[in-house]
């Protein structure tokens, strides 16, 4: 009989990709699934075996004992969900990105899991990608000499610029980000999952060890490129034409860097598997809710740059999304 049993609040793809993480694990018997939509709930529980279903995701928290609970919902759901998941009596929590619309909701729902002494993680899986795992090796193993400054591009800060903030940090090992200056457009309405997002922007940001970051969205591109890392000797680019490469100071062309020493496997089933494997042994995982929280105020504070038109230092003091308020008031839009 598995250790743990597991419940998963929303039952469309991503709470698909998360049972697949469940399943993979001989620790973990999923129990139990929750989704307001019964041909949804149903189908899920025949692809994943799932004894027990529910409408209510609050009726599924009551009645089962469950170790852990996954939130596969839309942005604005988040809060709720991971604060009723958190009272329950539950280990841990594996919540889908972006953390919530605001950052009062992100610091809320982060702190019920503190107060709970409940391990929560949100899927930017993509630390588990063997491109972005070599680029980070490649840097802290000095080929590109210091590391400088840090570039991405998507098509938005909150949804997709999650993942970039959170690869930053992931190569700049998660040190303290000092300040922040950016600027958000919203020439249009552009819902991801119900909340609205900028159409374009940019976010410039310093680390307490002097490293920069740029990220820039809406109709702009890094060359085909998703990441790119400068350092004092050098450039490593992940994506793009190879998932990575690297040009050395002095160098006449591009070198492909072998992954072939990176374990690989479906990212999200990576990330459910650390998670499990920290309950387990009581270390802190790898998509842990501390360093997700520095990315959620990366996202927060470039609103709030844009709406001051001021450098936000770090930590941020408002509670609301800059990009929601300006929105509802017409200051943009």
């Amino acid at each position: 009989m598995a250790a743990f049993k597991a419940g998963i609040i929303g039952c469309g793809g991503r709470g698909r990709a998360h049972a697949r993480g469940y399943k993979a694990s001989p620790d973990v018997e999923i129990v139990a699934c929750s989704d307001p939509v019964e041909n949804a709930r149903d189908a899920f529980a025949e692809q994943f075996e799932v004894p027990n279903t529910y409408e209510s995701y609050e009726e599924m928290l009551e009645k089962e004992s469950l170790d852990f609970v996954s939130v596969c919902t839309w942005i604005a759901l988040h809060r709720d969900m991971v604060v009723a998941a958190a009272n329950s009596g539950i280990k841990a929590i594996h919540s889908e990105k972006p953390m919530a619309p605001t950052w009062g909701d992100a610091k809320a729902l982060y702190q019920a899991c503190v107060d709970n002494d409940v391990v929560i993680t949100f899927c930017h899986q993509r630390r588990f990608g063997a491109q972005f795992i070599k680029a980070k090796q490649l840097a802290n193993e000095g080929a590109i000499g210091e590391l400088r400054r840090l570039e991405g591009s998507c098509s938005n800060l909150l949804d997709w610029g999650t993942h970039w903030f959170d690869m930053f940090l992931f190569y700049n090992n998660d040190e303290p980000v000092d300040w922040v200056i950016g600027q958000i457009d919203v020439a249009e309405e552009r819902l991801v999952f119900g909340t609205q997002v900028e159409t374009s922007g940019l976010s410039w940001f310093r680390w307490k060890n002097g490293v920069e970051g740029l990220l820039t969205t809406g109709g702009v591109s890094l060359n085909g490129f998703a990441n790119r890392l400068i350092g004092t000797q050098g450039i490593i680019d992940v994506g793009g034409g190879a998932p990575v490469r690297l040009l050395r100071a002095g160098a006449d062309d591009w070198e492909t860097p072998d992954l072939s020493d990176i374990p690989k496997g479906d990212d999200t089933v990576l990330s459910v598997l650390d998670l499990v494997d920290s309950v387990k042994t009581g270390r802190e995982p790898e998509l842990s809710g501390r360093k997700a929280i520095q990315g959620a105020e990366l996202i927060f504070a470039t609103y709030e740059s844009s709406r001051c038109r001021a450098k936000i230092t770090l930590p941020l003091t408002v509670d609301d999304s800059a990009l929601l308020t300006m929105v509802a008031d017409g200051e943009i839009g």
